[in-house]
């Protein structure tokens, strides 16, 4: 069990690190880094601490920065986007015109890693998702170069987009 009161270790990029709140951190960075483009992968939010304030707050901040930025996500499952991240969910509903949500089919479940790309140049990778092993980088476009490009086949493998209202009858 770790101390939440315990301080957190440097993150030193270019670095397999481990730990879950190491990990948030990592992903915090890489966002605040973000001028015109995210991109997330991810299995459903769970981890990374997607439902926190903090995390709200600054996909807000990025998203509110200027009319061009671009959130896109991929995720495996939604719902505990739907159910536990109620903040990420009014973006979804503000931002709508620069905040995609995709949800991938079967054939692309395979993949067990997440990341998140930041303007194609910063980005953290988890190597398992059962496992909080991680790699971040700042100033790395080769490394996000072919991030991006396993981010585009798995966006071909997507088959549904989350809306933030519900339809129907």
């Amino acid at each position: 069990m770790t101390n939440p009161d315990k301080p957190l270790e440097p993150l030193l990029p270019n670095t397999i690190l481990m730990g879950e709140r190491l990990y948030a951190q990592a992903i915090e960075l890489v966002i605040q880094q973000a001028q015109n483009t995210l991109y997330i992968f991810d299995q459903d939010f769970s981890h990374g601490d997607y439902a926190s304030v903090l995390r709200y707050q600054s996909l807000q901040q990025f998203l509110s920065r200027d009319a061009h930025t671009l959130l896109t996500i991929v995720l495996h499952q939604s719902d505990y986007l739907v159910t536990q991240c109620p903040r990420l969910m009014e973006l979804l509903t503000t931002y709508g015109h620069k905040m995609t949500v995709y949800t991938t089919n079967d054939s692309a479940k395979v993949a067990k890693d997440c990341f998140v790309i930041a303007d194609e140049m910063h980005y953290v990778k988890r190597i398992h998702i059962d496992q909080a092993r991680f790699k971040y980088a700042l100033d790395d476009a080769d490394t996000c170069a072919s991030l991006h490009m396993r981010f585009n086949e798995l966006l071909e493998e997507t088959s549904y987009t989350l809306s933030p209202t519900q339809l129907g009858l």
